[in-house]
């Protein structure tokens, strides 16, 4: 059994040896463990730092492409190099890594897919209180689109085992956290939360700039999953909202007019025309919608057969001749 640690990085060269440090080498259930840095076109040599620490492989973007991008980057690299279990965690040291047995350790023994590290939020001194407040709603709203219990969504202090690797696939190039519940527990995949640690911060956070971004860009990422995996419901609901005012302002008409008082009352024509026709409109998007999300369950399969027979094939490793900062195809 092999475990891979990913780290993604960007400028992390000031943080990267404080979080390499308490890093395992060595745990309970595993032959190997290895750590693996994704540089997301980092401009302070963090490649060549990571190296000079000791990282066993290193992957380098040529440009900045994002934190999700990062992560679904090190996620093949990690498949390629023959990982049973992947634990992802962050270059500015957040999370303890003496807990990493605790997320792997689901995972050893057949109980989860992915396990998400729930972090102590409100003993966290820098998090503020609307920023406790918004991680609790944000991770219930995640809780109630994924059907999971996931206690700390925004989370990414996660193990995942090879299979659950081999079939997520985010399209959300600013965070990976909240997509990947949603798809693993839209995709019936077992999704735990295990309590775990945090050390003091030692930088602010680059992926939360201001709290407004960070919940606009995080509802658009829980509706986008939403028009991806459950569209049928989706605009079934929205289509339904415009529908009922319809049929009430249609009803409210014929009721007048078939009592014989229907001038007059032409707006309640007007609306509940407008109304109806949109509510038909959304029906019609669901319904096509879900056949395109039937044809995406469809090349997820054939995605997964094909990530098997590489794995078959390659004996789980790189071409010869390419250098690591060149094995995510990018240089």
């Amino acid at each position: 059994m092999k475990l891979i640690i990913q780290i993604p990085c960007l400028n992390e060269a000031g943080t990267l040896s404080v979080a390499l440090q308490d890093l395992p080498r060595a745990i309970d259930g595993f032959d190997k463990v290895e750590w693996l840095v994704i540089d997301d076109g980092s401009t302070d040599d963090t490649a060549a730092h990571a190296r000079n620490l000791g990282v066993d492989h290193v992957i380098r973007h040529p440009v900045n492409r994002g934190l999700a991008t990062a992560f679904m980057t090190g996620l093949d690299a990690c498949l390629r190099l023959g990982a049973d279990v992947i634990v992802n965690t962050d270059a500015d040291n957040q999370y303890q890594a003496l807990d990493i047995p605790k997320l792997t350790r689901p995972i050893l023994d057949g109980e989860a897919d992915m396990v998400i590290g729930a972090r102590p939020i409100d003993e966290t001194d820098h998090f503020s209180w609307i920023k406790k407040k918004l991680q609790r709603l944000g991770s219930w709203a995640v809780r109630t689109a994924s059907k999971t219990q996931v206690a700390d969504a925004p989370s990414g202090f996660r193990a995942i085992s090879r299979e659950t690797a081999m079939r997520l696939n985010v399209f959300n190039a600013y965070t990976y956290t909240l997509e990947t519940i949603i798809q693993a527990g839209l995709s019936n995949l077992r999704v735990l939360s295990v309590p775990i640690r945090t050390n003091a911060d030692l930088r602010p956070s680059r992926l939360v700039k201001s709290i407004p971004s960070y919940v606009k860009r995080s509802l658009l990422t829980i509706f986008r999953v939403f028009v991806i995996y459950r569209p049928l419901v989706l605009f079934f609901c929205i289509g339904t909202a415009f529908m009922l005012p319809g049929v009430i302002a249609g009803g409210r008409f014929l009721y007048y007019y078939f009592s014989g008082e229907g001038e007059g009352h032409i707006q309640s024509v007007v609306l509940a025309s407008l109304c109806i026709t949109l509510g038909t409109l959304l029906y019609m998007m669901g319904l096509i919608a879900d056949l395109v999300a039937t044809n995406r369950k469809l090349l997820e399969r054939i995605n997964l057969r094909t990530w098997h027979l590489e794995m078959r094939s390659s004996a789980r490793q790189y071409p010869v001749g390419v250098r690591e900062d060149q094995r995510d195809g990018t240089s």
